[in-house]
């Protein structure tokens, strides 16, 4: 495995509360040079438009290629930016997306539920679990279909963060790498 993205950019989208420490993107961050945090203003509270903007703001400054890594509330983000930019980028690694109308879907995040329903413009490839206590499998395979991204079955991991034991996750890595080649 390559010790860095080269030649791109990577933006992590981490969902509410941010990505901890021990998280798969919090260790891309601090392991890879070319990989930055999209950092919103309160990570309690997320408001879809304050979201978009720092997205908007962060790929417009961000060296070509660009690939998002985006994770639970981080991939509807991705939706809703993509169905509203002039921007582009290379694709999207898209982690864990949560059921807006599951009953463990925030409240407080309650501006993103209306996801739009229409193909990302960029290559992606929609990461899910069986056992994911904010989306279920077949809710992922919906989503994989809407966004025509390719969708890999984890297997039972859990929400595909900390707790799921992939510390640096190389084959999330590898995956990413693989939409900087087919772009």
């Amino acid at each position: 495995m390559p010790d860095s993205f080269h030649p791109a950019t990577v933006l992590t989208l981490p969902g509410i509360q941010g990505s901890g420490p021990g998280h798969w993107q919090s260790l891309w961050e601090r392991g890879y040079p070319g990989v930055r945090r999209v950092q919103q203003r309160d990570w309690d509270a997320p408001l879809l438009r304050d979201w978009l903007q720092a997205l908007e703001a962060a790929v417009a400054d961000a060296e070509a290629p660009v690939l998002l890594a985006a994770h639970s509330l981080g991939c509807l983000l991705t939706a809703h930016w993509a169905a509203r930019t002039r921007l582009r980028v290379r694709g999207a690694l898209l982690v864990a997306p949560p059921d807006p109308a599951g009953p463990a879907f925030p409240e407080a995040a309650a501006s993103f539920r209306a996801v739009p329903r229409q193909a990302l413009p960029f290559a992606s490839v929609l990461v899910a679990s069986r056992d994911d206590p904010y989306g279920s499998i077949d809710y992922a395979r919906r989503q994989a279909g809407i966004w025509g991204s390719e969708l890999v079955d984890l297997g039972a991991r859990g929400h595909i963060n900390a707790e799921s034991g992939l510390g640096d996750w190389p084959e999330g890595r590898a995956r990413l790498l693989s939409l900087l080649a087919a772009g």
